[in-house]
Protein backbone atom coordinates (compact mmCIF):
# COMPACT_ATOMS: atom_id res chain seq x y z
CA UNK A 1 0.00 0.00 0.00
CA UNK A 2 1.15 3.50 -0.81
CA UNK A 3 0.36 6.70 1.09
CA UNK A 4 -1.33 9.45 -0.90
CA UNK A 5 -2.50 13.02 -0.53
CA UNK A 6 -5.58 14.02 -2.50
CA UNK A 7 -5.88 17.78 -2.95
CA UNK A 8 -9.43 18.86 -3.70
CA UNK A 9 -9.83 21.97 -5.80
CA UNK A 10 -12.18 24.85 -4.96
CA UNK A 11 -14.20 23.49 -2.06
CA UNK A 12 -15.38 25.12 1.17
CA UNK A 13 -14.74 28.61 -0.14
CA UNK A 14 -17.73 30.58 1.03
CA UNK A 15 -21.25 29.20 1.22
CA UNK A 16 -21.17 26.96 -1.83
CA UNK A 17 -19.37 23.76 -2.75
CA UNK A 18 -19.36 22.52 0.82
CA UNK A 19 -17.60 19.22 1.45
CA UNK A 20 -17.48 18.49 5.19
CA UNK A 21 -14.26 16.71 6.11
CA UNK A 22 -15.97 13.96 8.19
CA UNK A 23 -18.11 13.07 5.17
CA UNK A 24 -15.09 13.17 2.86
CA UNK A 25 -13.21 10.83 5.18
CA UNK A 26 -16.23 8.53 5.22
CA UNK A 27 -16.33 8.48 1.41
CA UNK A 28 -12.66 7.53 1.28
CA UNK A 29 -13.15 4.79 3.88
CA UNK A 30 -16.12 3.54 1.85
CA UNK A 31 -13.79 3.20 -1.14
CA UNK A 32 -11.60 0.91 0.95
CA UNK A 33 -8.80 3.38 1.67
CA UNK A 34 -6.90 2.92 4.92
CA UNK A 35 -5.56 5.31 7.55
CA UNK A 36 -7.82 8.08 6.23
CA UNK A 37 -7.21 11.55 7.64
CA UNK A 38 -7.93 15.10 6.57
CA UNK A 39 -6.04 18.30 7.21
CA UNK A 40 -7.95 21.56 7.62
CA UNK A 41 -11.14 22.32 5.73
CA UNK A 42 -9.63 23.15 2.34
CA UNK A 43 -9.73 19.59 1.03
CA UNK A 44 -6.54 17.77 1.95
CA UNK A 45 -7.17 14.04 2.27
CA UNK A 46 -4.45 11.63 3.38
CA UNK A 47 -4.85 7.85 3.02
CA UNK A 48 -3.23 4.60 1.96
CA UNK A 49 -4.29 2.24 -0.81
CA UNK A 50 -2.89 -0.23 -3.28
CA UNK A 51 -5.06 1.23 -6.06
CA UNK A 52 -3.28 2.92 -8.98
CA UNK A 53 -3.41 6.72 -9.19
CA UNK A 54 -5.88 7.01 -12.11
CA UNK A 55 -8.30 4.68 -10.32
CA UNK A 56 -8.03 6.73 -7.12
CA UNK A 57 -8.75 10.02 -8.88
CA UNK A 58 -11.73 8.58 -10.78
CA UNK A 59 -13.15 6.92 -7.67
CA UNK A 60 -12.86 10.03 -5.51
CA UNK A 61 -14.25 12.39 -8.15
CA UNK A 62 -17.20 10.06 -8.80
CA UNK A 63 -17.94 9.54 -5.10
CA UNK A 64 -17.82 13.28 -4.40
CA UNK A 65 -20.08 14.07 -7.38
CA UNK A 66 -22.56 11.36 -6.35
CA UNK A 67 -22.63 12.48 -2.70
CA UNK A 68 -22.50 16.27 -3.04
CA UNK A 69 -23.94 16.88 -6.51
CA UNK A 70 -21.07 18.84 -8.06
CA UNK A 71 -17.74 18.11 -9.71
CA UNK A 72 -14.57 18.52 -7.67
CA UNK A 73 -11.24 18.04 -9.41
CA UNK A 74 -8.90 15.86 -7.37
CA UNK A 75 -5.15 16.28 -7.73
CA UNK A 76 -3.18 13.37 -6.37
CA UNK A 77 0.35 13.08 -5.03
CA UNK A 78 2.16 10.28 -3.28
CA UNK A 79 3.58 10.96 0.18
CA UNK A 80 7.04 10.94 -1.39
CA UNK A 81 6.04 13.53 -3.97
CA UNK A 82 4.64 15.80 -1.26
CA UNK A 83 7.87 15.38 0.72
CA UNK A 84 9.93 16.31 -2.34
CA UNK A 85 7.85 19.46 -2.85
CA UNK A 86 8.18 20.33 0.84
CA UNK A 87 11.98 20.23 0.52
CA UNK A 88 12.19 22.25 -2.67
CA UNK A 89 10.52 25.68 -2.53
CA UNK A 90 13.04 27.81 -4.44
CA UNK A 91 12.06 30.99 -2.60
CA UNK A 92 11.79 29.50 0.89
CA UNK A 93 15.24 30.53 2.07
CA UNK A 94 14.48 34.16 1.15
CA UNK A 95 11.25 34.46 3.05
CA UNK A 96 10.72 34.70 6.80
CA UNK A 97 6.92 34.61 6.47
CA UNK A 98 5.81 31.23 5.09
CA UNK A 99 2.28 32.58 4.55
CA UNK A 100 3.69 34.41 1.52
CA UNK A 101 4.90 31.18 -0.07
CA UNK A 102 2.51 28.97 -2.03
CA UNK A 103 2.58 25.90 -4.20
CA UNK A 104 0.07 25.34 -6.98
CA UNK A 105 -0.41 21.65 -7.72
CA UNK A 106 -1.48 20.60 -11.23
CA UNK A 107 -2.71 17.21 -12.44
CA UNK A 108 -0.41 17.52 -15.47
CA UNK A 109 2.71 19.58 -16.00
CA UNK A 110 1.78 22.91 -17.60
CA UNK A 111 2.93 23.19 -21.20
CA UNK A 112 6.08 25.15 -21.88
CA UNK A 113 4.33 27.80 -23.97
CA UNK A 114 1.92 28.63 -21.16
CA UNK A 115 4.75 28.78 -18.63
CA UNK A 116 6.77 31.08 -20.91
CA UNK A 117 3.73 33.34 -21.38
CA UNK A 118 3.17 33.67 -17.62
CA UNK A 119 6.86 34.35 -16.93
CA UNK A 120 7.07 36.93 -19.73
CA UNK A 121 4.49 39.15 -18.02
CA UNK A 122 5.35 41.84 -15.51
CA UNK A 123 5.07 39.97 -12.22
CA UNK A 124 5.69 43.10 -10.15
CA UNK A 125 7.37 41.87 -6.96
CA UNK A 126 5.85 38.38 -7.20
CA UNK A 127 8.07 35.50 -8.16
CA UNK A 128 7.05 32.21 -9.73
CA UNK A 129 8.83 29.19 -11.07
CA UNK A 130 7.35 26.01 -12.49
CA UNK A 131 8.92 22.64 -11.92
CA UNK A 132 7.12 19.58 -13.22
CA UNK A 133 3.54 19.57 -11.96
CA UNK A 134 4.02 22.38 -9.43
CA UNK A 135 4.27 26.14 -9.57
CA UNK A 136 6.18 27.67 -6.65
CA UNK A 137 5.08 31.21 -5.86
CA UNK A 138 6.35 33.96 -3.59
CA UNK A 139 3.91 36.78 -2.90
CA UNK A 140 5.97 39.38 -0.98
CA UNK A 141 2.93 41.68 -0.67
CA UNK A 142 0.58 38.77 0.09
CA UNK A 143 -1.50 36.62 -2.26
CA UNK A 144 -4.56 38.85 -1.83
CA UNK A 145 -2.72 41.84 -3.30
CA UNK A 146 -1.17 39.98 -6.20
CA UNK A 147 -2.11 40.49 -9.84
CA UNK A 148 -0.29 37.30 -10.85
CA UNK A 149 -2.45 35.25 -13.20
CA UNK A 150 -1.62 31.55 -13.25
CA UNK A 151 -4.81 30.52 -15.09
CA UNK A 152 -2.96 30.00 -18.39
CA UNK A 153 -1.12 27.11 -16.72
CA UNK A 154 -4.36 25.18 -16.39
CA UNK A 155 -6.54 24.14 -13.48
CA UNK A 156 -4.61 23.64 -10.31
CA UNK A 157 -5.08 23.96 -6.59
CA UNK A 158 -2.93 26.14 -4.36
CA UNK A 159 -1.72 25.44 -0.84
CA UNK A 160 0.28 27.77 1.33
CA UNK A 161 3.68 26.70 2.55
CA UNK A 162 2.50 25.86 6.06
CA UNK A 163 -0.04 23.39 4.66
CA UNK A 164 2.53 21.79 2.36
CA UNK A 165 4.90 21.36 5.30
CA UNK A 166 2.12 19.90 7.45
CA UNK A 167 1.09 17.44 4.75
CA UNK A 168 4.69 16.25 4.42
CA UNK A 169 4.91 15.80 8.17
CA UNK A 170 1.53 14.00 8.46
CA UNK A 171 2.45 11.55 5.71
CA UNK A 172 5.84 10.91 7.25
CA UNK A 173 7.61 12.35 4.27
CA UNK A 174 9.40 15.24 5.97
Amino acid sequence: MAAYVALLRAINLGKTRKVPMPELRGLAEGLGYRDVRSHIQSGNLIFATADPAPTIVDALETAIRDRFGFDVPVILRTAGEVAAVARSHPFGADEEDPAKLHVVFYAEAPNTGAVDAVLARDLSSDRVTVSGREAFVHYPEGAGRSRLNLHPLGPGTARNWRVVQALAQITGGD
